[in-house]
């Protein structure tokens, strides 16, 4: 049995909570017994992961660019060196960048790392957004 003295607004009140057996409790407050029923804790909801293969991705990112159907080549792409959460991109589909250039900025182990591009060319399809966390080797960006 749990014992508790309260002042509330001026009032003295002792409360002792004498058994739980589910979700009802008895409580006795000032020698008077009550029985409450006690409503259980909502359980908070797990935000769902929505997993697209890359080629889909790609596609999402170049219809919300106003392209058609992506012909990405995977092999000329800044891919990430390590998990983390994409925080920038820096880029948009259609620019022309050269080897150096930052594409995308991913921040991993609190700090911010920006992610270059090896090789010169065409941006063909961006495949993240900010916010959005990344495993190691994604495509990242696409660069014709």
């Amino acid at each position: 049995m749990k014992e508790y003295k309260y002042t509330i607004n001026g009032n003295k009140y002792e409360v002792n909570i004498d058994a739980i057996e589910g979700n009802v409790a008895t409580v006795i407050v000032n020698g008077e017994t009550y029985k409450v029923e006690m409503e259980e804790e909502a359980k908070p909801e797990k935000p769902k992961v929505k997993v697209a293969p890359v080629a889909a991705q790609a596609t999402a990112s170049q219809e919300e660019a106003g392209g058609g159907a992506v012909k990405a080549n995977y092999q000329n792409a800044v891919k990430a060196p390590l998990p983390g959460v994409i925080t920038e991109i820096k880029v948009a589909v259609g620019d022309e960048i050269k080897a150096g250039d930052t594409v995308v900025v991913l921040e991993a182990m609190k700090m911010a790392n920006n992610l270059d591009a090896e090789k010169g060319g065409k941006v063909s399809a961006i495949l993240v957004q900010p916010g959005q966390s990344v495993m190691e080797g994604d495509v990242l960006v696409a660069i014709e």
